[in-house]
């Protein structure tokens, strides 16, 4: 594909990593965190007429974060599409060389564990809603990237990638990591999941290093390394 493309990102891991590539930018949503940035909605409410009106060259989108309509839209428009779908580390990486190659960069890009981070073999509980509790699977990237730093998720065999829990059913974890997105966990939240699991260390993480995908994977590999073996190693 040719570089110097107009490029429009419905995807806040992709526009990170993106603008980090090289690649111009025009417009992403309200998520991405560039406020130097035109936004365009949502990445489930995007402004399908004002990204028509910006006439780019490719739309990014996510197969989760974004709604097949609006890819539909978006294609009925004419619009050229690239949808990535990330699962775990591994496939991230693929991503991460596909839009290098849109934005005209080299496309072989490799993340090896880091050396330094021993995996422990300890187990993790990972919040991410409450009421209902909701957390991940090994079926997510944020679970791959934990499984690629030695932890084993209590809800690793979850029949869903974001599985609705009962506290009391499970078992209880090593730590519970709770990570500073989607949900806005107050003290009081950490202060039920202590009692909840009493022998478990509780710490926050940062959920963008757990979520997003892409340029900062390598960088939080490390820090989610370092966090969580800290905690292991105060408690």
């Amino acid at each position: 594909m040719p570089a110097g493309r107009r490029i429009i990102s419905l995807v806040p891991s992709s526009t990170e990593t993106l603008l980090g590539l090289g690649g111009d930018v025009i417009a992403c949503t309200k998520f991405c965190e560039q406020p130097g940035i035109a936004h365009v909605g949502g990445t489930k409410n995007p402004d399908i007429q004002a990204i028509i009106d910006l006439a780019p060259d490719v739309v990014v989108l996510d197969r989760e974060e974004n709604r097949r309509q609006d890819a539909e839209a978006l294609e009925a428009a004419g619009i050229e599409l690239f949808v990535s779908d990330v699962t775990d580390v591994a496939s991230a990486m693929i991503v991460v060389a596909e839009l290098s190659a849109l934005v005209g960069g080299p496309t072989v890009i490799e993340v090896d564990r880091p050396r330094h981070v021993e995996p422990l073999g300890l187990s993790v509980f990972v919040p991410i809603w409450r009421r209902p509790w909701m957390s991940i699977s090994a079926a997510t990237y944020g679970g791959s990237l934990l499984a690629h730093l030695g932890w084993r998720m209590v809800t690793n065999g979850a029949p869903t990638a974001y599985p609705e829990v009962e506290l009391a059913d499970l078992e209880a974890p090593d730590v519970v990591a709770v990570p500073s997105e989607p949900y806005e966990f107050t003290d009081d939240h950490l202060d039920e999941l202590r009692v909840a699991f009493p022998t478990s260390a509780v710490v926050r993480i940062d959920g963008q290093d757990l979520f997003w995908w892409g340029s900062r994977t390598p960088g939080a590999i490390i820090r989610l390394g370092e966090a969580l073996c800290d905690v292991v190693g105060a408690s």
